[in-house]
């Protein structure tokens, strides 16, 4: 089969490589439907992930038709139409029954490294390195589902692929941003960053009733995606984020604050971003964390941090004195995708929302490298890249 290829840094490829088969009875096999490149995946294009290997197959948001069942999976049957979630669940471990699916305690094969870099395993990963697992992903033609059975989202008919395909990571993660804030209906929400997430995100806080939205970017294609929803814009590159603040929230910070960028955080008028570029160049740290510095200073007190953007190792210079003195709660984590499944596909079916409002470009799998660099440099209005066989 073909299938998208980490082969190092800035270097995926489309290439031939070994077809799934079962290897547990828990196990199915999926014909790839149709896929998307996520913003996690370009921190693996740019290096900044540890555990990947050449070879590895990307991709971790994925949907397709059940072509191979194990024996074990018996919820499944040839022909079902299913999206994968990208945390891999056993669904009866602690942590499935507690709901948090993203530190499954059982379904990270290579449990013993990700102990000694984060003191405990989180869960399997799709296409996410081999902290996570080392499972291929899902931006190839076959997928072997491990944990089938409860490591999956059925979809009923009269849906497209491209309505339901988000609800594998991209649409259960800005809700669960927004969810993580606790809004109520006097809130300011503001979020950093308008990429796909961020733009989920915006949706999610206002369908769950946030007095106004608040969206940071420097990109105007996603800002006006964002406004297009009724949020309120600020260009970093044009107008000061703290001064804005303070003029719609009447000097007192926004009640809530979501990253929704992570480790790759970019500023251009900021010493701390000079600061954060010249010691990830030398390799003493590893993220760039002006967004969460940002968010820290500017959030009223006694506000919330939401975390969804992802990290993947150290960070300097945080003003935690800051965030403890200001009563600062912070809540984060991969996303618990199967939490959020049930209600946000109800979402959909009723036309609340259609997430696949985001998709600004569907190529062929085979075009998959090249969209890797236009995805990852914001060109062509890029913010959401399907993918299909």
């Amino acid at each position: 089969m073909k299938a998208l290829v980490w082969q190092g840094k800035k270097d995926i490829r489309y290439e031939t490589v070994p077809d799934p088969v079962i290897e547990a009875p828990r196990d199915a096999i999926i014909k790839m439907s149709c896929c998307a490149i996520c913003g996690s995946d370009l921190h693996l294009f740019d290096g900044f992930m540890p555990g990947m290997k050449g070879g590895d197959i990307m991709g971790h948001e994925f949907m397709g038709e059940v072509v191979e069942v194990g024996k074990e999976a018996s919820n499944l049957k040839v022909g079902d139409r299913i999206v994968v979630p990208f945390t891999i669940t056993c669904g009866e471990c602690d942590q499935c029954k507690r709901g948090n699916f993203s530190v499954c305690e059982r379904t990270n094969r290579n449990k013993e490294e990700a102990d000694k870099v984060f003191g405990h395993t989180t869960a399997g990963l799709f296409g996410y390195s081999h902290l996570t697992g080392g499972y291929a992903g899902g931006q190839a033609e076959y997928v072997r589902i491990p944990f089938a059975d409860s490591t999956h989202v059925k979809i009923p008919e009269g849906l497209t692929d491209e309505q339901v395909l988000f609800l594998g990571d991209l649409f259960p993660t800005g809700w669960q941003a927004a969810v993580q804030c606790d809004i109520v209906p006097t809130d300011t929400v503001c979020i950093w960053g308008a990429g796909p997430v961020g733009q989920m995100a915006v949706r999610s806080a206002m369908i769950l009733g946030a007095k106004q939205v608040v969206v940071i970017d420097c990109v105007p294609e996603r800002l006006a995606m964002a406004s297009a929803a009724g949020a309120i814009t600020i260009n970093f590159k044009d107008e000061r984020v703290l001064d804005r603040l303070k003029e719609l929230t009447q000097g007192k910070g926004p009640e809530k604050c979501i990253d929704a960028v992570g480790m790759e955080s970019h500023a251009t008028r900021s010493l701390d971003a000079l600061y954060d570029r010249a010691k990830q160049a030398v390799m003493l740290e590893t993220d760039r964390p002006h967004v969460l510095r940002e968010m820290i200073y500017v959030c009223r007190p006694a506000g919330t941090l939401s975390v969804a953007g992802v990290y993947g190792g150290l960070i300097d210079k945080i003003p935690f004195g800051a965030a403890m003195n200001k009563g600062l709660t912070w809540r984060m984590g991969q996303t618990h995708v199967k939490r959020w499944t049930d209600d946000l596909l109800q979402r959909i079916r009723s036309g609340q929302i259609d997430p696949s409002f985001v998709i600004t470009h569907t190529v062929s799998l085979s075009e998959g490298p090249e969209m890797y660099k236009t995805f990852r440099d914001k060109e062509d209005g890029c913010i959401k890249v399907v993918l299909k066989p």
